[in-house]
């Protein structure tokens, strides 16, 4: 039998040099092979060899026999070399998985920037309407300027205004030449149009503090914007006014530009002058009203939230007020929104209505009744208002504190129409438990309240163009959502099992939460199999962190957590998600259960209790068609009352959810016919 020993003595090493070319080699006389059994003997094959062949074996099997340290040492080297590799594996393997999440995340941030171009692009396209919209408000803002540097009267102005206005297009098409003249080629100009079309669209003016994406601080920012570009959409002429925050992001507006004249308005027994500055946004004329003397009043770091709130707002209310005069501005409403601006109310009735504004009315938009402005009554003519002519129970006077006066009261009292936003409220809930005092207010003018919803975007937020998901779907044809589903899943590292449900979670303010509760629901969802997705949508630079305590109570294999802020996948929550729980039914800021009807997911309330909504609707009153649909399917159910609707009846569930999506709840559907139907109401007054 050969031994290893005899084997590599026998085998040259591979290690040695190569040998000479054979043809220049000594002939060598071979050596005998000595085949050795265990005990070391010689087999009998080579008995008959050289006697000297066992030494000579023997030999050479003492010389090449490595000893056991040396053994040992080696098995050192060895499991020393195996585990040197395995933590190399360990290492590239963690680079390349870093390295797929780091193309994961530069993939993410192609596809929202292709996303972005795209959206502009098809802005660009079927926005023709609106560029030559956006090109005749910057001609309108143009004869403001005329105006306050005197070079045309206010009749003129008015005249020319209408000229504009009814001859959108062909003023639109010549205006990219003649907005390039000076003033006074630009005068002459506008004189040649002669011809006139009568256009039965309202001109609406809002007096506001808010507008996105200038200034945002809370639901009243989307809402002029999403109204404002529905309305003109539908052949409507609308322009804001706003202070000239320094925190204000100016970026959006177009042909921004300062009218290089002074205007003066009235405050605290003197005329103090003010810049007018003036742009497009989104189509919209907007003005931008700057003080000089008091500049520190919007010089600040926030919108909201100083003691002398109520004097920079009435100064903002009486300046916007004195400048629409001045610049001979005829609205046919003036639009007011909750208490900042409520002031314009008993100044437009007391003082501005004789001043060319006899054909103006008056409306005034509440988000809700919590802040109402009570202030001393002698502060009220610090804008000029009479004090003692409006500390009366039927006008200013609060309904409690009748010693102050209640500014909010004033517009409700002053305006000749109020809306209420509420998606879900009836006008009499809203009077009986969500007045704050003004219940005997809003009882003697209810003829004047009227209930809108808020709209959302859906130009952004439309899965059938979304251009963020993998795959577009609509009612009408369903299966780019189970793409969207598989695709959300494969991201989150979630089971992809076709029959599990999928959950998203919106969660903002953890406060509301019954978390107890919430960790119950969500353990005897994941015990058959329901996949939870936590996260917030919110994009506030500081966030309460409310999914960081929920994080820390739930913890299971089909529960993930989304803690920042990613615009392409939280559409890829909306479009893969059977359901979304949400907080309220009423989101006028992020307007989840809006979202998640359009994306085919059932908006679910996150209550303190899983129970259904209690006295969702009073019939007895009015409410919103939103309101209406909502409570007589998806808002009266539980989450596991809808899982188990899911799997009893899937084919109903399907249907409900495609009725759902054929919907329309944006800033064109309800809302927008709310808002026209009250101006006409208030136009033939």
């Amino acid at each position: 039998m050969l031994t290893a020993t005899s084997l590599n003595a026998a085998i040259p090493s591979p290690l040695r040099p190569p040998y000479p070319c054979t043809a220049h080699r000594k002939p060598v006389k071979a050596r005998a092979v000595c085949c050795l059994r265990s005990n070391g003997d010689a087999n009998s094959l080579y008995n008959k060899a050289s006697p000297n062949a066992k030494s000579e074996g023997h030999d050479n099997a003492k010389m090449t026999q490595p000893s056991n340290e040396e053994m040992e040492v080696k098995q050192g080297d060895i499991w020393r070399l195996f585990r040197e590799a395995q933590h190399n594996i360990l290492y590239l393997n963690k680079q390349r998985l870093m390295a797929i999440e780091e193309l994961n995340k530069a993939n993410r941030e192609k596809q929202l920037l292709v996303a972005r171009i795209k959206h502009l692009e098809a802005e660009k396209q079927a926005g023709v309407g609106k560029d030559k919209l956006s090109v005749c408000w910057e001609l309108l803002l143009r004869l403001d300027s005329l105006v306050l540097t005197g070079m045309i009267s206010t009749g003129e102005a008015s005249d020319l205004r209408r000229l504009v206005m009814d001859q959108v297009v062909g003023v639109a098409d010549a205006s990219n030449d003649i907005l390039q003249k000076n003033d006074a080629e630009l005068l002459a100009e506008l004189r040649h149009f002669s011809d006139r079309s009568k256009k039965t669209g309202f001109r609406i003016v809002h007096i506001c503090t808010e507008m996105e994406p200038l200034v945002s601080v809370g639901s009243l920012a989307s809402y002029v914007t999403g109204l404002s570009c529905a309305l003109q959409r539908k052949g409507h002429l609308v322009e804001v006014i706003l202070p000239k925050y320094t925190i204000m992001d100016l970026d959006e507006v177009q042909g921004l530009r300062e009218i290089d004249a002074e205007y003066y308005s009235y405050f605290n027994g003197q005329l103090h002058g003010n810049k007018i500055w003036t742009g497009v946004v989104h189509g919209i004329g907007v003005s931008f009203i700057q003080p000089l003397y008091y500049s520190s009043f919007f010089n600040r770091e926030k919108v909201y939230g100083y003691s002398d709130d109520f004097e920079r707002f009435t100064y903002f209310s009486r300046a916007s007020l004195d400048y629409i005069v001045k610049s001979g501005k005829q609205p046919d409403v003036l639009h007011i929104h909750n208490r900042e601006t409520s002031i314009v109310g008993p100044l437009f009735w007391d003082i501005f209505v004789k001043q060319g504004l006899g054909g103006t009315r008056i409306l005034l938009t509440c988000h809700d009744f919590d802040s109402q402005y009570l202030e001393q009554p002698d502060k009220l003519s610090l804008c000029g208002l009479d004090p003692p002519k409006l500390h009366r129970p039927d006008r200013l006077q609060d309904n409690t504190k009748t010693h102050l006066v209640n500014i909010l009261k004033g517009g409700v009292v002053y305006s000749n129409k109020i809306l209420i936003m509420s998606s879900i409220h009836s006008k009499g809930r809203i009077i009986r438990s969500f007045s704050h005092g003004l219940e005997h207010t809003l009882s003697t003018h209810k003829d004047k309240l009227v209930i809108a919803p808020c709209g959302f975007d859906n130009s952004i937020w439309d899965p059938s163009k979304d251009n963020y998901l993998p795959e577009n779907y609509s009612a009408e044809d369903m299966k780019g959502k189970v793409v969207c589903r598989v695709a959300l899943q494969h991201h989150l590292a979630l089971s992809d099992n076709a029959s599990a449900v999928l959950v998203g979670c919106i969660i903002t303010e953890v406060s509301d939460i019954d978390l107890g509760n919430l960790k119950a629901v969500v353990r005897s969802a994941t015990r058959t199999g329901v996949q939870f997705i936590f996260m917030d949508i919110s994009k506030k630079s500081s966030k309460d962190r409310a999914l960081e305590f929920i994080q820390e109570l739930l913890k299971d294999e089909n529960v993930r957590f989304l803690n920042e802020h990613d615009e392409a996948l939280s559409h890829l929550v909306f479009a893969g998600s059977d359901i979304i729980m949400c907080q309220s039914f009423h989101d006028p800021v992020l307007q989840v259960p809006l979202k998640a009807l359009k994306y085919g997911a059932a908006p679910i309330a996150v209550t303190s209790t899983d129970t259904t909504f209690r006295h969702f609707v009073d019939h007895n009153y009015e409410s919103t068609k939103f309101s209406q649909f909502i409570s007589s399917g998806f808002g009266r159910l539980s989450l596991s009352q809808a899982l188990g609707e899911i799997e009893n009846n899937p084919s109903r569930w399907k249907q409900k959810i495609m009725d759902a999506m054929a919907m329309d709840f944006s800033w064109d559907a309800e809302c927008y016919d709310v808002h026209v139907s009250a101006y006409t109401a208030i136009k033939n007054l």
